[in-house]
């Protein structure tokens, strides 16, 4: 599938930083914890495309952090260089915690099945061997992603509401252009890895109807409604 690489990295508008700034971070990185952000250990790079426009598809660098052995969130960046745009989250679940959720829910969730299988999705500089051993069970699983920065439209700013993003699902989806860029960068091959990959085993009830957005497009809007006043809520003393 053919498609056009658009801007990612947007100048930023606004004063370079300044010394004074810079030592000031070096000085609260020094005595503060950063408990939350200490807890990613894994890079993972896939391509997300916009629920409700397949065709504005973007490069999506995840940094992971696991909560318990069914759970896991994510950091979503442009790139993996020190500049990068935060442009999204990602939340992955089981595939046994997903079949819990909602059924008003589930369509906001995509599968990862064809995007490890396909070899689209991989950790970039690890070695193959170690990478799938976890991708087996990243195969397994269901994610939900929304972007608040459409770097895709050059927007050097965080503009408009946050967006529900999907997951590739089949071959043919996947601009050539995207993922020849991405696979020389990096260097590693799609099509070899889909080889290394053919042993995994996937969701085991299938993909489910609902997920995916249940195959047609989800898109965030804004919808106005009254605000009832704070001298009606109803107030408690202890």
């Amino acid at each position: 599938m053919e498609g056009v690489n658009k801007p990612t990295h947007p100048e930023i508008p606004g004063e370079p930083t300044q010394t004074g700034t810079s030592l000031l971070e070096k000085a609260t990185a020094a005595i503060q914890g950063f408990g939350p952000v200490n807890k990613i250990h894994q890079h993972l790079c896939a391509f997300h495309f916009y629920s409700h426009d397949m065709s504005r598809q973007v490069e999506a660098h995840h940094y992971c952090g696991h909560q318990n052995e069914e759970m896991r969130q994510c950091l979503i960046y442009d790139s993996p260089e020190a500049n990068a745009r935060l442009i999204g989250i990602e939340y992955i679940i089981s595939e046994e915690l997903f079949l819990t959720l909602p059924d008003e829910e589930k369509p906001l969730w995509h599968t990862h099945e064809y995007e490890v299988k396909s070899g689209v999705l991989f950790m970039p500089g690890l070695p193959g061997p170690i990478q799938r051993k976890d991708l087996e069970k990243v195969c397994k699983t269901y994610g939900k992603t929304f972007h608040f920065w459409q770097i895709d439209k050059g927007d050097s700013l965080p503009l408009g509401l946050p967006q529900v993003m999907m997951a590739l699902t089949r071959d043919g989806q996947l601009y050539d252009n995207l993922a020849q860029d991405v696979e020389k960068r990096f260097g590693v091959s799609f099509a070899k890895e889909r080889e290394n990959r053919a042993y995994m085993s996937g969701l085991a009830h299938g993909m489910h109807p609902l997920a995916n957005a249940a195959g047609k497009g989800l898109k965030t809007v804004l919808r106005e409604i009254d605000c009832k006043p704070v001298d009606s809520l109803p107030r408690l003393f202890v």
